[in-house]
Protein backbone atom coordinates (compact mmCIF):
# COMPACT_ATOMS: atom_id res chain seq x y z
CA UNK A 1 0.00 0.00 0.00
CA UNK A 2 2.94 2.40 0.87
CA UNK A 3 4.47 1.35 -2.46
CA UNK A 4 1.33 2.20 -4.38
CA UNK A 5 1.30 5.67 -2.28
CA UNK A 6 4.69 6.71 -2.92
CA UNK A 7 3.88 5.94 -7.02
CA UNK A 8 1.05 8.20 -6.72
CA UNK A 9 2.41 11.13 -5.57
CA UNK A 10 5.55 10.41 -7.58
CA UNK A 11 3.36 10.88 -10.75
CA UNK A 12 1.78 14.03 -9.25
CA UNK A 13 4.53 15.71 -8.86
CA UNK A 14 6.11 14.49 -12.43
CA UNK A 15 2.68 16.25 -14.01
CA UNK A 16 3.48 19.46 -11.77
CA UNK A 17 7.05 19.87 -12.37
CA UNK A 18 5.69 19.09 -15.80
CA UNK A 19 3.17 21.66 -15.64
CA UNK A 20 5.11 24.39 -14.41
CA UNK A 21 8.34 23.54 -16.83
CA UNK A 22 5.58 24.73 -19.80
CA UNK A 23 5.13 27.78 -18.06
CA UNK A 24 8.55 28.99 -17.27
CA UNK A 25 9.34 28.20 -21.47
CA UNK A 26 6.64 30.48 -22.98
CA UNK A 27 8.31 33.92 -24.11
CA UNK A 28 8.04 36.85 -22.48
CA UNK A 29 6.16 39.70 -24.02
CA UNK A 30 8.81 42.38 -24.84
CA UNK A 31 7.92 45.84 -22.95
CA UNK A 32 10.84 47.26 -24.37
CA UNK A 33 9.14 48.24 -27.24
CA UNK A 34 9.30 52.19 -27.62
CA UNK A 35 5.67 53.37 -28.14
CA UNK A 36 4.63 54.99 -31.57
CA UNK A 37 5.77 58.78 -31.64
CA UNK A 38 2.41 60.78 -32.61
CA UNK A 39 1.41 64.26 -33.37
CA UNK A 40 -1.45 66.91 -34.08
CA UNK A 41 -2.97 67.27 -38.01
CA UNK A 42 -5.59 70.04 -38.03
CA UNK A 43 -8.21 70.64 -40.48
CA UNK A 44 -9.68 73.97 -40.76
CA UNK A 45 -13.40 74.15 -43.22
CA UNK A 46 -13.95 77.18 -45.00
CA UNK A 47 -17.99 77.78 -46.14
CA UNK A 48 -18.15 79.30 -49.41
CA UNK A 49 -20.17 80.17 -51.98
CA UNK A 50 -18.33 79.87 -55.13
CA UNK A 51 -15.54 81.91 -54.66
CA UNK A 52 -17.11 84.40 -51.87
CA UNK A 53 -17.16 83.72 -48.07
CA UNK A 54 -20.63 82.05 -46.88
CA UNK A 55 -22.20 85.03 -44.52
CA UNK A 56 -25.56 84.16 -42.50
CA UNK A 57 -28.30 86.40 -43.34
CA UNK A 58 -26.94 89.21 -44.98
CA UNK A 59 -25.14 88.49 -48.12
CA UNK A 60 -27.49 87.60 -51.44
CA UNK A 61 -26.04 84.92 -53.63
CA UNK A 62 -26.72 83.57 -57.40
CA UNK A 63 -26.93 80.02 -58.57
CA UNK A 64 -26.26 78.55 -62.09
CA UNK A 65 -29.73 78.93 -62.51
CA UNK A 66 -29.45 82.96 -61.72
CA UNK A 67 -31.91 82.58 -58.87
CA UNK A 68 -30.68 84.91 -56.40
CA UNK A 69 -30.63 83.27 -52.28
CA UNK A 70 -29.79 84.12 -48.78
CA UNK A 71 -28.34 81.24 -46.44
CA UNK A 72 -29.98 81.21 -42.87
CA UNK A 73 -28.74 77.56 -41.91
CA UNK A 74 -25.61 75.48 -43.29
CA UNK A 75 -24.65 72.23 -40.90
CA UNK A 76 -23.02 69.04 -42.28
CA UNK A 77 -21.44 66.10 -40.53
CA UNK A 78 -18.01 65.10 -41.06
CA UNK A 79 -17.15 61.51 -40.33
CA UNK A 80 -14.89 58.42 -40.51
CA UNK A 81 -12.00 60.85 -41.25
CA UNK A 82 -8.86 58.89 -42.39
CA UNK A 83 -5.29 59.84 -43.44
CA UNK A 84 -3.28 58.14 -46.02
CA UNK A 85 0.33 58.08 -45.75
CA UNK A 86 2.86 57.69 -48.03
CA UNK A 87 3.52 53.93 -46.94
CA UNK A 88 0.28 53.32 -47.84
CA UNK A 89 -0.61 53.19 -43.81
CA UNK A 90 -3.41 54.66 -43.08
CA UNK A 91 -4.30 56.85 -39.31
CA UNK A 92 -8.47 56.27 -38.33
CA UNK A 93 -9.90 59.10 -36.44
CA UNK A 94 -11.55 57.16 -33.21
CA UNK A 95 -15.20 58.16 -32.54
CA UNK A 96 -14.97 60.59 -35.58
CA UNK A 97 -18.08 62.01 -35.78
CA UNK A 98 -17.94 65.92 -36.11
CA UNK A 99 -20.97 68.69 -36.68
CA UNK A 100 -20.01 71.63 -39.22
CA UNK A 101 -22.03 74.65 -38.52
CA UNK A 102 -21.62 78.11 -40.36
CA UNK A 103 -22.88 79.57 -36.84
CA UNK A 104 -20.09 78.80 -35.36
CA UNK A 105 -16.24 79.25 -36.61
CA UNK A 106 -14.78 76.63 -33.87
CA UNK A 107 -16.97 73.51 -34.99
CA UNK A 108 -15.15 74.35 -38.73
CA UNK A 109 -11.87 73.52 -36.80
CA UNK A 110 -11.15 69.59 -36.34
CA UNK A 111 -7.71 68.81 -34.41
CA UNK A 112 -7.01 64.58 -35.18
CA UNK A 113 -5.21 64.11 -32.32
CA UNK A 114 -2.65 60.58 -31.83
CA UNK A 115 -1.10 60.66 -35.65
CA UNK A 116 1.64 58.71 -36.21
CA UNK A 117 5.05 60.81 -37.39
CA UNK A 118 4.92 59.98 -41.29
CA UNK A 119 4.41 62.04 -44.37
CA UNK A 120 0.59 62.31 -45.31
CA UNK A 121 -0.70 62.34 -49.35
CA UNK A 122 -4.15 61.90 -49.08
CA UNK A 123 -7.04 62.68 -46.63
CA UNK A 124 -10.77 60.73 -46.81
CA UNK A 125 -14.00 61.05 -44.76
CA UNK A 126 -17.51 60.62 -44.95
CA UNK A 127 -20.41 63.34 -45.68
CA UNK A 128 -23.30 61.94 -42.93
CA UNK A 129 -23.07 59.86 -40.00
CA UNK A 130 -22.57 56.05 -40.78
CA UNK A 131 -25.37 53.78 -40.72
CA UNK A 132 -24.28 52.43 -37.19
CA UNK A 133 -24.49 54.89 -35.34
CA UNK A 134 -28.32 55.68 -36.82
CA UNK A 135 -29.56 52.75 -35.28
CA UNK A 136 -27.67 52.43 -31.99
CA UNK A 137 -29.66 54.45 -29.70
CA UNK A 138 -29.54 57.78 -28.34
CA UNK A 139 -25.86 59.77 -29.09
CA UNK A 140 -23.78 62.51 -27.06
CA UNK A 141 -21.60 65.11 -28.22
CA UNK A 142 -22.36 66.07 -31.73
CA UNK A 143 -24.43 63.07 -32.55
CA UNK A 144 -26.95 64.49 -29.78
CA UNK A 145 -30.55 64.97 -31.24
CA UNK A 146 -30.66 68.15 -29.48
CA UNK A 147 -28.46 69.59 -31.94
CA UNK A 148 -31.41 69.53 -33.95
CA UNK A 149 -29.62 67.11 -36.75
CA UNK A 150 -31.75 63.95 -36.19
CA UNK A 151 -35.67 63.15 -36.95
CA UNK A 152 -36.39 59.78 -35.88
CA UNK A 153 -35.14 56.03 -35.00
CA UNK A 154 -36.54 55.12 -38.67
CA UNK A 155 -35.31 58.25 -40.51
CA UNK A 156 -32.19 58.78 -38.86
CA UNK A 157 -29.46 61.60 -39.00
CA UNK A 158 -29.76 64.61 -40.78
CA UNK A 159 -26.45 64.40 -43.05
CA UNK A 160 -26.25 67.77 -43.85
CA UNK A 161 -29.45 71.02 -43.69
CA UNK A 162 -29.54 73.98 -45.56
CA UNK A 163 -32.28 76.70 -45.02
CA UNK A 164 -32.21 79.90 -46.98
CA UNK A 165 -34.90 82.21 -48.73
CA UNK A 166 -34.92 82.84 -52.81
CA UNK A 167 -37.65 84.88 -54.36
CA UNK A 168 -38.20 81.81 -56.81
CA UNK A 169 -39.18 79.82 -53.71
CA UNK A 170 -43.17 78.90 -54.56
CA UNK A 171 -43.79 79.01 -50.44
CA UNK A 172 -45.41 82.08 -49.36
CA UNK A 173 -42.64 83.16 -47.28
CA UNK A 174 -40.12 81.99 -49.78
CA UNK A 175 -38.14 79.94 -47.43
CA UNK A 176 -35.93 77.40 -48.88
CA UNK A 177 -35.39 74.53 -46.75
CA UNK A 178 -33.49 70.86 -47.76
CA UNK A 179 -32.99 68.70 -44.90
CA UNK A 180 -30.75 65.76 -46.15
CA UNK A 181 -31.26 62.52 -44.52
CA UNK A 182 -31.08 58.81 -45.45
CA UNK A 183 -28.61 56.22 -44.39
CA UNK A 184 -29.80 52.80 -46.41
CA UNK A 185 -31.08 51.35 -49.58
CA UNK A 186 -31.06 53.17 -53.08
CA UNK A 187 -31.46 56.49 -51.22
CA UNK A 188 -29.33 56.96 -48.69
CA UNK A 189 -27.29 60.08 -49.16
CA UNK A 190 -23.82 58.81 -47.38
CA UNK A 191 -21.00 59.57 -49.42
CA UNK A 192 -17.19 59.30 -48.84
CA UNK A 193 -14.58 62.02 -50.27
CA UNK A 194 -11.58 61.35 -51.22
CA UNK A 195 -8.86 64.64 -51.49
CA UNK A 196 -5.48 64.17 -52.77
CA UNK A 197 -2.71 66.95 -50.81
CA UNK A 198 -0.70 69.06 -53.69
CA UNK A 199 2.34 67.85 -51.46
CA UNK A 200 3.08 65.27 -48.40
CA UNK A 201 2.20 66.58 -44.77
CA UNK A 202 4.56 65.32 -42.28
CA UNK A 203 3.64 65.15 -38.83
CA UNK A 204 6.52 65.03 -36.45
CA UNK A 205 8.08 66.29 -33.53
CA UNK A 206 8.22 69.98 -34.80
CA UNK A 207 5.18 70.19 -37.31
CA UNK A 208 1.61 70.03 -37.01
CA UNK A 209 -0.35 70.43 -40.28
CA UNK A 210 -3.35 72.43 -41.01
CA UNK A 211 -4.94 71.35 -43.91
CA UNK A 212 -7.90 73.62 -45.17
CA UNK A 213 -11.04 72.41 -46.87
CA UNK A 214 -12.81 74.22 -48.91
CA UNK A 215 -17.08 73.64 -48.59
CA UNK A 216 -18.44 75.43 -51.65
CA UNK A 217 -22.17 75.67 -50.83
CA UNK A 218 -22.91 76.29 -55.14
CA UNK A 219 -22.29 72.62 -55.41
CA UNK A 220 -25.10 71.69 -53.83
CA UNK A 221 -27.33 73.21 -56.88
CA UNK A 222 -25.79 71.87 -59.79
CA UNK A 223 -23.82 68.87 -61.22
CA UNK A 224 -24.95 65.86 -62.04
CA UNK A 225 -28.18 66.89 -61.61
CA UNK A 226 -29.51 71.13 -62.13
CA UNK A 227 -31.59 72.31 -58.94
CA UNK A 228 -34.12 75.80 -59.52
CA UNK A 229 -35.54 76.56 -56.25
CA UNK A 230 -38.89 77.09 -58.25
CA UNK A 231 -39.12 73.32 -59.02
CA UNK A 232 -37.08 72.17 -55.71
CA UNK A 233 -37.71 74.09 -52.95
CA UNK A 234 -38.13 71.76 -49.81
CA UNK A 235 -37.06 68.12 -48.61
CA UNK A 236 -37.76 66.97 -45.19
CA UNK A 237 -37.14 63.45 -45.44
CA UNK A 238 -34.95 60.22 -47.48
CA UNK A 239 -36.36 59.98 -50.61
CA UNK A 240 -35.31 60.82 -54.25
CA UNK A 241 -34.71 64.57 -53.75
CA UNK A 242 -32.38 63.89 -50.91
CA UNK A 243 -30.31 61.08 -52.95
CA UNK A 244 -30.17 64.16 -55.75
CA UNK A 245 -29.32 66.70 -53.24
CA UNK A 246 -26.61 64.55 -52.01
CA UNK A 247 -24.99 63.80 -55.16
CA UNK A 248 -24.76 66.88 -56.22
CA UNK A 249 -23.12 68.05 -53.09
CA UNK A 250 -20.62 65.32 -52.65
CA UNK A 251 -18.60 67.54 -54.76
CA UNK A 252 -18.82 70.44 -52.69
CA UNK A 253 -14.75 69.79 -50.82
CA UNK A 254 -11.76 70.64 -51.96
CA UNK A 255 -8.28 71.43 -50.58
CA UNK A 256 -7.37 75.12 -50.04
CA UNK A 257 -3.79 75.80 -52.04
CA UNK A 258 -3.13 79.14 -50.72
Amino acid sequence: MIHKSLLKWFGIFLVATAFNSCKKDKPKEDTNIPPVATGAFNLLFKNTVGDSALVLETSEYKNANGDTFTISTFNYYISNVKLIADDNSVYTESESYHLLSAFNDNTLKIPLKNVPFKKYISISFMIGVDSVKNVTGIQVGDLDPAKGMFWNWNTGYIMAKFEGYSSKSPEVDKTVLYHVGGFSGSNSVLKTVGLDFPTAMTVSETESPKLKVKADVLEWFTSPQNISFSSLYVIHAPGADAKKMADNFADMFSIITN
